[in-house]
This record gives C-alpha cells, structure tokens and sequence, in this order.
C-alpha cells in the first residue's frame, strides 16, 4: 500500500492517483520510493498504463531508463520535447540516484550486503554508487587498500555505521567491481537545477516524469520540488509477520477474483510455508496456480505442492530442525542439498549460528526462572496463553532485548522445547566452535563442506 506522510508534501494513496490519471487529472511528475520493490514496480506498471492505455502508443509515447544510466540534460531535453503521437508522454527512470546523500548510505550498504551473494550486478551498481556518495575512489580501495580505512574515519564517512562488520563486506563488494572493470559515475555539482526548473513549468502539457528510488534524502531540494509540484507515493515494507499476511492475502484475493479463483485455508498455509508470505514470491506463486489448475474454481493444498515444490527454505527448516533435534542423518542430508542448491557455505553457517544462539538464549530462560508455569511438554496453545504474555514483558523495562524473545511465537517455542536436548556448557562450546570454523571459512582454503559437516557432526553427535 502507498501511504502518505503528511511531511512529504502531496502526497497520496495510490488508489488516489489512479482515480486522478483516469478522469485525466495527472500530476507533472511522480516520485515512487520505498524498499519494498515488488509494490513499488506493480504501481508503477499501474500507473504508465493509466496515463497511457493503448499499448501500442506505450511503444511511441513511454521512455524508460535506469538510473545508473540517467543522464539529468538528456532527460530534461525528453521532458521538454512533445510527443510523438498526440496524447501522454511519459519519462520513468527506475532507481534514481537524484536523491541519495550521506544521509541514506546505511540503507544502500544494507542493500549491497543483501545482494552481494543473491544479485551480484545490482550490488556492484548499488557500492558504485556508494563509492561516488562517500566520496571514495575503487583504485584507493583495491589489493587490500580499504584496511587503511580506520573505524575513525570510517564513522566520518558513514556517521551512523561503527564499521565492525566492514571487513565482511567490503573487500567482497571491491573485488566484485574490480573484476568487472567498473567505472564511477562523475556527480556534477547543482545537476537537478534544470530538472527543477523543467518540472515547475517547463514541460508541455500531458508530458510526466515518474522516478523511482528504494531510499530518499527528503532535504534535497529536488525532493521538496516534486512534492510541490506532484505527487510523493511511498512503498516501505510491513512489518511483523501478521501484518505482512495480511497485505500478501489482499492483493491475492484481488487477483483470484479477476481470475474467478478461490484458495482454500490448507492452500493458504501451504503457501505461506513454501514462500514466508513474501510478497514477490507468494503473488508469483498465485499466478502460476491460476495458471496449473485451469478451470478448477477452487485452489488446494496439493495444487500448491504440485505448483510449488520442495524449497530452499523447507531445506533451511529442515536443517535447522535436524540440528535441534540432534539427527545428524537428516542433517547431513540437508545440508547437501542445500549447497547443491548453490546457498553460499556462509549463509548456511549463518543458518547454524542463528539456531544455536536461540537454543543457548532458550535454555538460559528456563533455567533463570522467570517463565513461570513453564513446562516442556505442554502443548503451542497453552504456551501461548500462559508463557508468551511473561516473554513479551521481559524487555518491557528497557532491558537489552533477547534476540529469541522477538521471534515469531512459534519459533520461540521450538526453541525452549528443544533446548531441553542440550547442557548449557554443551551449548557453549559449540558457539565457540562456531566462532573458529567461520574463521576458517573466511580465513583458509579448507572446505566449506568438510568444516560444516563437523559442526553437524559436533552438535548431533556430542554427549
């Protein structure tokens, strides 16, 4: 959902603009931003098809770049120019980077870790543009160069970012854009003067920017233009798992009813457990079902398995649960499969660490007493109605929040009940044990597969 902050100017839902771009009230110019990128790029598909209906005057009339190409004189000569059929014409430049700052790079940085395994290109473009933000030169950087970067100095240049953990991502993110031979955009000073001056009324009627941008320095003046002059549509992620529920079975339900389909409650929870209820991959999923089940009205749970299969993230529960459960077969089976699957051995210890840490932090409740009438063999329900009100309230007095207390109820239960498999000396070893093989693995050119294979080993077959 498009939501307005009454700080950002005009701003509007974007059922808002869609009624205004039918009744031929467009704005100007639009500025499409926010980190959920599967609402912000159905939007804006929504949005060029408002303004331009037929398809065939889209071929003529539409104008799309992306923002590691945007030129701001070449793009104002666009908007000045008339088009070529009569009617709308419309300039979108995806992923501009008119309104990034110092301001904004923790965001790009959290992006660029997030992609350096899963998209390689947008992450080599996304620390590009980190580069020429931050002021740095890759050349200074390269054959080990970014170690000259102190914690100082790094604050000064990132002032929200203590920079402990740069040394697990930068030398990645230098390497991959020194490999691919990348060169840095040069930043002309006063560059949006133009733009600016285009948009508050230098455009022929029915001419429109739209620009989108994942993160935004709102005190660009650039930003403060398009707010006054159009309108500013935000798409941030939902969060909380009930929430996001919630906003993927709404735009489901949209689609099923164009497509006279229904989902029943088993198909639901089959796909929310084959797709996490992300966005992207839940309404793909939708469509590929409408698709497999032809005329059949009504969606089932073994349609969704048929449609969907086995996961990559069934294999990381499965493995997470072998590990807990101290099953060293299925965990070694797992863990296979998922780095045939081409998961990196990191994120696969990351998986390791994370289970082993609500384990210990698990097992450190029971034994503090402060759970109340806890038992370990009571049922989710009773868990939920008795134990789960005295977790939430744990960290209600400032105190450092329990990285297992703000899991997701069910996850918090798995691990006190499986913590009962584990001594809390036993649980401590293996975090040390953890602490040396990720050192291995980032350090030595031992296997990956060999290393992870004794953690599985050392936790399932230990006592």
């Amino acid at each position: 959902m498009a939501l307005h902050d009454d700080d950002t100017g005009r701003g509007a839902s974007l059922d808002t603009v869609l009624t205004e771009l039918k009744r031929g009230k467009g704005a100007p110019c639009y500025l499409l931003c926010g980190d959920e990128e599967f609402l912000l790029h159905d939007a804006l598909e929504k949005m060029t098809t408002a303004l331009i209906p037929s398809a065939q005057d889209r071929e003529l009339n539409l104008f799309v770049t992306d923002g590691e190409h945007e030129d701001v004189d070449g793009l104002c000569e666009s908007l000045i120019t008339p088009p070529l059929l009569p009617g709308r014409k419309v300039v979108v430049v995806r992923n501009t980077r008119l309104f990034q700052s110092k301001n904004v790079l923790m965001p790009l940085i959290g992006r660029i870790r997030e992609r350096l395994e899963q998209d390689p290109d947008r992450a080599a473009s996304d620390f590009m543009h980190f580069l020429q933000v931050a002021g740095l030169q890759l050349d200074d950087l390269r054959d080990g160069g970014w170690r000259r970067i102190d914690d100082e100095a790094w604050r000064r240049i990132v002032p929200d970012d203590g920079g402990e953990a740069r040394d697990a991502w930068l030398p990645k993110a230098v390497e991959l854009c020194v490999s691919r031979g990348a060169v840095p955009a040069k930043e002309r000073p006063g560059e949006t003067d133009r733009l600016e001056g285009v948009l508050t009324g230098g455009m022929p009627e029915g001419n429109c920017l739209i620009l989108t941008a994942e993160t935004v320095d709102k005190r660009k003046r650039l930003f403060k233009t398009i707010a006054s002059a159009g309108r500013i549509l935000s798409f941030n992620k939902v969060k909380g798992g009930a929430r996001q529920q919630q906003a993927v079975q709404a735009m489901a339900a949209e689609r099923l009813s164009r497509a006279g389909k229904g989902l029943s409650s088993a198909a639901w929870s089959a796909l929310g457990q084959k797709t996490g209820f992300d966005l992207r991959e839940s309404l793909g999923a939708i469509e590929k079902l409408i698709t497999y089940v032809g005329e059949k009205a009504q969606i089932e749970a073994a349609d969704v398995e048929a449609v969907i299969g086995r996961t990559k993230e069934d294999t990381v529960f499965e493995l997470t649960g072998a590990l807990s459960g101290r099953n060293l077969i299925l965990a070694l089976k797992t863990l296979h499969e998922l780095l045939d699957q081409g998961i990196h051995p990191l994120m696969i210890m990351t998986m390791i660490v994370r289970e082993i840490r609500f384990l210990f932090q698990a097992n450190l409740l029971i034994a503090s007493g402060r759970l109340g009438a806890y038992q370990p063999n009571m049922d989710y329900g009773r868990f939920q109605k008795t134990i789960l009100p005295a977790l939430k309230g744990l960290t209600a007095d400032g105190e450092e929040p329990i990285a297992v207390v703000s899991q997701h109820p069910f996850v918090i239960y798995q691990a006190l009940k499986n913590a009962e498999r584990f001594t809390r000396a036993e649980l401590a070893g293996y975090l040390d044990l953890l602490v040396r093989t990720d050192l291995a693995l980032k350090t030595t050119g031992q296997a990956p597969r060999l290393l992870l294979e004794r953690v599985l080993i050392t936790v399932c077959k230990s006592r």
